[in-house]
Formats: C-alpha cells, sequence, structure tokens
C-alpha cells in the first residue's frame, strides 16, 4: 500500500528519521514526525450478547410445527404471518414460539428515518460534495491512529495469530475496528430484533434484504444459544466490534479463542479472527497491495470510475487506456480506478488492486475502502516508531 499522510507525521527529530530509513518494513513511506506519548484507549464496556446467559435449559425455540396470533407492535401482519409460516416450514421453527418472539420486537419510526436519510439519490452530485475530506477527518486522525495503536498492543497475541491463520495483517483488522466501532466502544444499542423487524415488515424500500437478514438473525440466535431479545447493535443490525450482519455472522464469523462460543461482541479474539476470515474468504492476497496513485486524463478517469467497484481492467489495458502508474505493477494484476476529490477542482486518482476490491465487499464504498487502508497505513507506522523508541 502506497499511501503517506503528511497531517499526522510532520519534522521528526535526524535520529529517527535514520533509525526508520532501516526499517525493511516501510521502504516506501518517507517524512516521519515525532511521536507523542502513548495516549491510552478508553476501555471500552461491550454489552456481549452472552453475558449473563448459560445454555438454557429450555430452548428459545421449540422444533416443529404449531400456530400463534402476534401480539405488539406487528400484530395482525399477513406479512409477519406469512414470515412466520416460512421459518417454519424452512428452518423447522415452532410457529407459536416464533410469534411470541417477534410480539416483543418494538417498531421504530427513527429507524426508518434515520434509512431514508441515507437513501441513494437518483439525481448524481454536479459539483464538488467534500465527501472525502469529511471522511478523511471523521476516521483519520491522531487521536485514532494512537488508539489503534493501543488496540494492536493489547491483543497483539490475537492478531498475530489472526494473521498466521488467514494472512490477513493487523493493521489492516485493526483499521476496520476502528472505522467499524472506535474499537468497541461504539457498536450500537439498539435491540437487533427490533430494528430488522422494523426494516423487516415497515421499510417496503429494501424489505426483501431486510427479511432475510432477519431469517438470519433468528437462525443464529437458536443455534447460538442466544436469547433473541438480548444482541445489541446498530440501527441497520450490524452486531459487534466488527459489525456483522446476521448473514455475514452465520457465514464468516469464528471462535477465535476457542471457548466454542462466536462472540463478536465481548471477545476481542473472536471479533478479530471473523474479520480477519471474512476478508479471507472474500479474495484478500497476503503481501499485496491495496491501493497506488496514478495518473490519468480526467474524461478517463471519470469513465474508468464509473466501474469502480469491479476489477474490469488489467494494468496493462489501464496503461494502454493512458493510466500512469507506479513502476514495477504487474501487467496481469487487475485493477479499478476510482477518484477522491480533494478540494473544489482538485481530483486525485487511485489505483484500487484485489485487496481494496476485498475491503469494498466489506462495505461497498470507495471511501470506506481507502480510509481503512490510510487509517490501517498510518497505525503501522506509528506502531513501527514506537517499537523503535522503546529499543533505543
Amino acid at each position: 500500500m502506497f499511501y503517506h499522510d503528511d497531517t499526522l507525521f510532520q519534522a521528526h527529530e535526524n535520529r529517527m528519521r535514520r533509525l526508520l530509513l532501516t526499517l525493511s518494513l516501510f521502504p516506501l513511506l518517507y517524512g516521519c514526525s515525532s511521536t507523542p506519548a502513548p495516549k491510552p484507549v478508553v476501555k471500552p464496556q461491550p454489552q456481549s450478547a452472552f453475558i449473563n446467559q448459560t445454555p438454557p435449559s429450555k430452548p428459545f425455540y421449540q422444533q416443529g410445527s404449531g400456530q400463534g396470533v402476534s401480539k405488539g407492535d406487528f400484530a395482525n401482519r399477513t406479512n409477519v404471518d406469512n414470515f412466520v409460516q416460512r421459518m417454519v416450514d424452512k428452518h423447522g421453527f415452532n410457529g407459536a414460539e416464533l410469534h411470541r418472539v417477534l410480539a416483543q420486537a418494538e417498531r421504530y419510526d427513527w429507524i426508518i428515518r434515520l434509512m431514508d436519510a441515507q437513501a441513494p439519490t437518483t439525481t448524481p452530485p454536479t459539483g464538488p460534495t467534500g465527501a472525502w475530506n469529511r471522511y478523511r477527518a471523521k476516521f483519520i486522525t491522531p487521536d485514532n491512529v494512537q488508539n489503534g495503536v493501543s488496540f494492536w498492543r493489547e491483543y497483539e497475541s490475537e492478531l498475530n495469530r489472526a494473521q498466521q491463520i488467514y494472512g490477513v495483517p493487523p493493521e489492516i483488522i485493526v483499521g476496520i475496528i476502528g472505522v467499524e466501532t472506535r474499537w468497541g466502544r461504539v457498536m450500537g444499542k439498539t435491540r437487533i430484533l427490533d430494528a430488522l423487524a422494523t426494516l423487516a415488515f415497515d421499510y417496503p424500500r429494501r424489505a426483501t434484504f431486510f427479511t432475510g437478514e432477519l431469517e438470519a438473525f433468528l437462525v443464529m440466535t437458536r443455534d447460538e444459544g442466544m436469547d433473541p431479545t438480548e444482541p445489541k447493535g446498530s440501527y441497520a443490525g450490524a452486531m459487534g466490534y466488527g459489525q456483522f450482519m446476521p448473514s455475514s455472522f452465520r457465514q464468516w464469523a469464528v471462535d477465535g479463542n476457542g471457548d466454542g462460543r462466536r462472540d463478536i461482541w465481548g471477545t476481542p479474539a473472536d471479533a478479530i479472527a471473523s474479520v480477519a476470515n471474512y476478508l479471507k474468504q472474500h479474495g484478500w492476497q497476503h503481501g499485496a497491495d491495496i491501493i497506488l496513485p496514478v495518473s490519468v486524463n480526467p474524461a478517463m478517469g471519470e469513465k474508468l470510475a464509473a466501474e469502480k467497484f469491479n476489477l474490469h481492467y488489467s494494468a496493462a489495458e489501464l496503461r494502454g487506456l493512458g493510466v500512469d502508474m507506479p513502476a514495477g505493477v504487474p501487467d496481469q494484476v487487475q485493477a479499478v480506478v476510482y477518484p477522491l476529490e480533494m478540494q473544489a477542482g482538485v481530483t486525485e486518482y487511485w489505483m484500487g488492486l484485489q485487496n481494496f476490491y476485498t475491503i469494498t465487499r466489506y462495505n461497498k464504498s470507495t471511501l470506506y475502502a481507502t480510509a481503512v487502508a490510510q487509517l490501517a497505513n498510518n497505525i503501522k507506522l506509528r506502531w513501527a516508531m514506537q517499537e523503535a523508541y522503546s529499543g533505543l
């Protein structure tokens, strides 16, 4: 990954500069600065979905068929009754028990308003939006970099183990968890049952997606032995340190510490391993670059950016289209080209490689993937600087 953030690391003492230049870990980074004293991370106090839960003597869901009448906010709803019947037929739930669970779900208008506020517009912006500058200012800050280093230090063995198993370096895992939840401090306080029921049954624009997530959530809680009214997360149903949706949890969450549970809320080892596994399963390439700065004619850049989420072009094809990229990129490497608006009238173009594409599978946003890559790189640099200081 080729990236350097001058706003975080400015002038540095000559001794530190000489020392850093010897670190083969950073052959492409330059212009480092002095490092302030480590700033401790405020310890998160996650409310694990497993807190105070022991395997119930009576399962939350009984196997078999059965009928029931919904009560509560989703009472007497055809779409709810149809959903319950589908869960009975497809997954063997007891209908009466599932009605009892859904009767405890609460509908929230504020969730629908927040989703509407994030709905994509049909008309693309015609001028500068400042989106990247806002994204960068939110996530790539000195405090976030130091907090990421502190998280890395606290869970170094878990991160190293994840790298050995999944091939994903610590700074990338730390970067994703930092962008997602500030290393566990902002995991969301909304009951997942409430969020997903509201969006599945009362948000037609994305009802299909959220109905699938509600289905996955109920199966997940049954299989994991969890009370479905307990897990909390974002208003859209994302959960834990890495903000996994229930369908992602079922497919890619793993037990990182060998205790037989996949607790991504209260067990950082599980969350770390789960993020790493997700990236590996979506094509992460160990040791490969993420993003590279390029130069291209703006008209061609805009044309290429229209396909920014798909690896349609090889490096050789991009060179043939006038994209000037760093030397040494193999011709066969697949890549995308995308813009970053730095300020009004100033746009940079970057080339995202396979690992960039993999990060966009976690969150389909070029701003997100770039923020993760740059935050991770700055965390890695700060880590090395502090390691070098500690050895003096």
